[in-house]
């Protein structure tokens, strides 16, 4: 099959392109960034650079094309975040339109079920709206919980304060993934056949953040490393010292609150996945360690 690939070579399109060449596809990889050419063709892929703001570049890409993976990229620099994800959600639906393509798996996110009080997931909740008004394209939604990799962003907080944190408390629920097993979903979703619009859960695993502080602890030579929860007004202050701008911050505020209440987790409930990923903590904990003493 021809397949378009999204998300230029990140921690989801990277192992996915790669799978996909080894499946024996055609690969066409789009990045907005032109330094990621070489590395995109020694994937065994076609780069194909430019905006998903600009509809006619995307209709122009996936013209032929038999199906496609699209993500909606973070934006610390947008404004309005949910603005920017609906502004690309609706250039994706045009080029899809435009393009005649006909089968869609599409990032989301749990909590995608919600269309207020999720920080960045309202946004994406609007994305599955628009691709799901597309007439004759089967689109399925990949909806992934919290990124194991997220963590690396707290590696400052645990060399200069020993402690992991965020404004939920340690014996709270986390649902957790690893990128290469959602590229393994993905990739098996875009090489069979679906019909309609649905939804598919991706998880790697279900602890709590003082469980999986404590398994990444270990991993660092630090087994006490404690869970703390702060306020939310200590969050947005500590984010905001790191340099992520307000529009974010009141966003990830507002996501911990979701996650605090549990009312993140409640369609997931309500339609568990049959099989989950392959990674567990154990494993990314290694993965951490090496980033962590790197």
């Amino acid at each position: 099959m021809k397949i378009i690939v999204t998300g230029s070579t990140g921690n989801i399109s990277k192992p996915l392109t790669q799978t996909l060449i080894v499946a024996g596809h055609n690969v066409t990889v789009i990045s907005s960034n032109a330094d990621k050419v070489a590395e995109i063709e020694s994937l065994g892929a076609k780069a194909a650079i430019g905006s998903l703001a600009d509809a006619d570049f995307l209709t122009q890409t996936f013209t032929g094309a038999d199906a496609l993976y699209a993500m909606v990229p973070p934006s610390f620099s947008a404004e309005s975040l949910r603005a920017y994800q609906n502004e690309t959600g609706k250039s994706y639906a045009e080029a899809i339109k435009r393009s005649g393509i006909k089968k869609v798996v599409a990032l989301s996110s749990i909590g995608a079920h919600l269309d207020s009080g999720v920080g960045p997931i309202k946004g994406i909740h609007d994305v599955e709206g628009v691709l799901s008004g597309l007439d004759g394209v089967a689109v399925k939604f990949i909806r992934a919980p919290f990124f194991y990799i997220n963590f690396f962003s707290n590696i400052p907080l645990i060399k200069h304060q020993g402690i992991l944190g965020s404004n939920y408390p340690a014996d709270a629920r986390l649902i957790m993934v690893h990128p290469k097993d959602i590229a393994a979903a993905i990739a098996e979703e875009l090489q069979k056949d679906f019909t309609g619009k649905s939804i598919r859960y991706i998880v790697s695993e279900e602890s709590t953040p003082g469980k999986a502080a404590a398994i990444l602890g270990e991993a660092i030579g630090n087994p006490n490393l404690p869970w703390i929860e702060f306020t939310d007004e200590q969050l947005a202050e500590g984010l905001s010292q790191a340099g992520v701008p307000p529009e974010m911050t009141r966003n990830f505020v507002e996501m911990g609150t979701a996650v605090k209440s549990g009312k993140i987790w409640e369609d997931y409930d309500k339609h568990r996945p049959v099989s989950s990923g392959k990674v567990s903590l154990q494993d990314f904990a290694r993965e951490f360690a090496a980033v962590y003493n790197g």
